[in-house]
């Protein structure tokens, strides 16, 4: 039987017998704790040197010489490959009390390092450690499994004990990608899994939100052109109320918050409020989408560079050559307008170029045309927000496009 415990060995001495690959593992997982190290070994293995010639480590370079090289020390590790070796350094840890931690034999040891699976959250850190009596192994693929179902959100992080009277809470900005859920990076997953609060725009990965236990109240502020369920100002607010108020607060935005997301702007109130921030970066509609689409927004020989504007205001001066790709975001109410300002600026009119509607969903759709035509083609599809529009000769590469 074994009693899972959990050890501080901040500002304490660790002592590793061996200079091999194990006890390197073992050395780095000690002085992420923030333990000192000793090592005691005629040689090392690159990883370990290393750590020696950066100081981080003493090195007492020679074989193990008897119980006076464990003193002072909380913990020991020996991993000398030598049984009898190993066996020694266990006694002499035994009869002076310290706990020891044998690499080669796990079931006479008094101590074990097991495999552990950790999440970072604003409000701490989360340990999750696995043993299996003497089976490393399945330890760390119990370990594994966990790892990943931490990854994708699926194991529940919000805290438990009630934050003290005045306590606020935290906000992370984050981003949910294109529209996939699974373009949703797992940092994301965890922050998902430990808030209590989740701020929502319309181009949020919805399957995501769907998943949220109903213990996590969803605030669905709805933007879209045109039509905002809350103003800015007001949606910059609710994030500072609620984290205020205690609560962990999830800002899930589409694509990502830094790219026409204004996601700078929430970060600043928050911050200017007290309130910590982090900010988790999405995978960027204006990439990603045309890429599902099969257009890369850069070609060797034929795109050199990409630009990336809203479509809500009139074109800024910009890159004219075709071999410079314009991508368009909430663009498709001001196609028309656009497409006048492009060729006003000497864009050729024979320029490819695509709308692509609902990216990275089962119902995309791309509208091919030429700026000359693609007004008129679009407003005969019907083609609708959210959409990505791309000008330039990348359009050429679309699976679908009509060669002249």
């Amino acid at each position: 039987m074994a009693l899972p415990l959990a050890v501080d060995l901040t500002e304490r001495l660790v002592v590793a017998i061996g200079g091999g690959p194990v006890a390197a593992r073992r050395v780095h997982a000690f002085l992420d704790e923030g333990a000192h190290v000793r090592v005691v070994a005629p040689w090392l293995c690159e990883p370990l040197r290393a750590l020696a010639d950066d100081g981080r480590v003493a090195w007492l370079p020679r074989d193990y010489a008897g119980p006076d090289d464990l003193d002072g020390a909380w913990l020991v590790h020996t991993a000398t490959g030598d049984r009898s070796t190993d066996a020694a350094v266990r006694a002499a840890a035994a009869a002076s009390r310290i706990w020891c931690v044998d690499a080669t034999a796990a079931g006479a040891t008094s101590a074990a390092v097991m495999a552990r699976a950790t999440v970072s959250t604003p409000d701490g850190t989360i340990t999750v450690a696995t043993h299996a009596a003497g089976d490393p192994r399945l330890a760390t693929a119990v370990r594994d499994q966990i790892s990943a179902d931490l990854a994708q959100g699926r194991i529940p992080l919000q805290r438990r004990r009630p934050r003290q009277p005045g306590q606020v809470g935290w906000v992370a900005l984050v981003g949910g990608g294109p529209g996939a859920d699974g373009l949703l990076t797992a940092r994301g997953h965890e922050l998902l899994a430990a808030a209590d609060v989740v701020v929502v725009d319309r181009l949020a990965p919805r399957a995501v939100v769907e998943r949220l236990p109903a213990s996590v109240r969803v605030i669905d502020v709805g933007k879209a052109p045109g039509h905002h369920a809350l103003s800015q100002e007001r949606i910059n607010e609710v994030l500072v109320e609620q984290a205020r108020a205690g609560y962990a607060v999830v800002r899930l935005k589409g694509g990502d918050p830094y790219v026409l997301g204004r996601g700078g702007e929430e970060r600043l109130a928050c911050e200017a409020a007290g309130i910590a921030v982090e900010v988790v970066p999405g995978v960027t509609s204006a990439v990603a989408v045309p890429a599902a689409a099969g257009i890369p927004v850069t070609h060797r020989g034929v795109a050199r560079g990409f630009t990336v504007v809203t479509g809500h205001e009139d074109l800024p001066e910009l890159p004219s050559g075709r071999d410079h790709t314009l991508v368009l975001l909430m663009g498709v109410a001001t196609l028309a307008r656009s497409v006048q300002l492009l060729l006003a600026s000497g864009r050729d009119p024979e320029c490819p170029v695509a709308v692509v509607e609902r990216g990275c969903t089962p119902s995309q759709r791309t509208t091919i045309g030429t700026l000359r035509t693609i007004a008129d083609v679009a407003a005969a599809a019907g083609v609708d927000n959210p959409a990505v529009v791309v000008v330039g000769d990348v359009v050429r590469l679309h699976p679908h496009f009509v060669h002249d």
